[in-house]
């Protein structure tokens, strides 16, 4: 891990010395490879963005937005090296309204910050600590030497970075201290016991900063940040109090970001498995997507699979397309063959019973992960439970 740290280090620091527009351009450039050339991140970008029915994307536009994302994520990457030796922040970022926050922390009240993978999203914890004490909670990368340079160049202005094993601790001693806690909290949890609607489809999402609301009296605000004439700007809403209920104010949160979200989604982080439903155990690493389409053949008794196939598939997208003369009562989506070769970038996996070689080519055109042929519902299911 050492050696691989050494080369990273070693192909990135020439990026040290250059300017924000120079990295903002070879940014650009690197994504534009990084879609055309890694099928994985553009088809997940693809399909995730296609979920997200309340974008209201036409297929042109998913593949715009995809794109553009990718190049946003590419741009953050190559700011790394630049920002680890950059000693004025200000000159980059900037806050629109620092007041929201300045207010809550002089009268020595804390802060929880909810924030997500927008523009470069280091931007908000480096920008915000050399205004007002604070920590974030940060989750670490496998190589724990470049886990090391990371942390140290979110900590150069006297924030503190904690690992999400002490957050809930640390965070209540930081706010009962009047300091601000960051949460970067967009990231699908199926294991955090609360999910919520987001951008039309059902997410699970940490319940924390509800939580630590709760307990500590503090309020959240979110915040959110973009990438204007290659500078970003930081946005903070106007303060959400402690309910009764935490999950209200959970969904009230998500809903402002959701927000944010609507207004750029072209720099917000579409590779990461948003809506994922299940955690390891129950499907087979291969078969675990959160969007499916099934391809029947002309057999009415495939249909009597679907029930089987939902229980083991609770909270996916499912659809099924069938022969238009066939009926089926089922909660899952049907469509008919008619509608096959319409460009829909939903599916990361499909699951073909007709063995139709160009059907397969036609979905991996588009976002499918895995494509498998099955001769029976029961094989594939044999296949894809544990």
């Amino acid at each position: 891990m050492l050696l691989k740290y050494w080369i990273f280090r070693f192909f990135t620091f020439p990026f040290q010395f250059l300017p924000y527009p120079v990295i903002h351009r070879l940014g650009s450039l690197l994504g534009l490879l990084i879609f055309y050339a890694y099928p994985k991140y553009r088809k997940r970008a693809l399909s995730n963005l296609a979920l997200a029915t309340d974008l209201h994307l036409t297929p042109d536009e998913i593949v715009k937005t995809a794109r553009s994302s990718l190049q946003n994520l590419a741009i953050t990457a190559l700011e790394y090296p630049r920002l680890s030796i950059d000693k004025n922040i200000h000159r980059l970022a900037t806050c629109e309204n620092p007041e929201v926050a300045a207010a809550l922390i002089q009268s020595g009240r804390g802060v929880i910050f909810f924030c997500g993978h927008q523009a470069n999203w280091e931007i908000l914890f480096l920008e915000g600590t050399p205004r007002m004490p604070g920590i974030a909670i940060g989750r670490p990368i496998k190589n724990p030497y470049l886990y090391r340079w990371v942390v140290a160049m979110r900590e150069k202005f006297g924030g503190k970075i904690i690992l999400p094993k002490e957050a809930y601790r640390s965070s209540v001693r930081a706010l009962k201290e009047g300091k601000f806690v960051g949460i970067v909290g967009d990231q699908g949890m199926p294991n955090a016991g609360f999910s919520c609607p987001f951008l039309g489809r059902e997410a699970w999402t940490s319940p924390l900063p509800a939580l630590l609301s709760a307990r500590t009296g503090c309020p959240i605000i979110v915040a959110s940040t973009r990438r204007q004439d290659g500078k970003y700007l930081i946005h903070y809403s106007d303060p959400i109090w402690p309910e009764a209920d935490p999950s209200s104010q959970m969904r009230q949160v998500l809903t402002v970001f959701e927000n944010t979200v609507k207004a750029r989604p072209h720099e917000w982080l579409w590779i990461h498995n948003r809506w994922k439903q299940q955690l390891p155990g129950k499907l087979q690493k291969e078969f675990r997507h959160d969007s499916l389409a099934l391809i029947f053949p002309d057999n009415p008794d495939f249909l009597s699979f679907l029930p089987r196939i939902r229980e083991l598939y609770p909270r996916e997208q499912i659809t099924a397309f069938i022969p238009s003369h066939l009926k089926a009562t089922s909660d899952v989506e049907l469509k008919t063959f008619e509608e096959l070769l319409k460009p829909d970038y939903r599916f990361k996996m499909v699951i073909d019973f007709t063995n139709n070689k160009k059907l397969q080519h036609h979905f991996s055109k588009l976002s499918a992960l895995k494509i498998a042929s099955f001769q029976t519902p029961e094989e594939f299911l044999s296949h894809a439970s544990r």
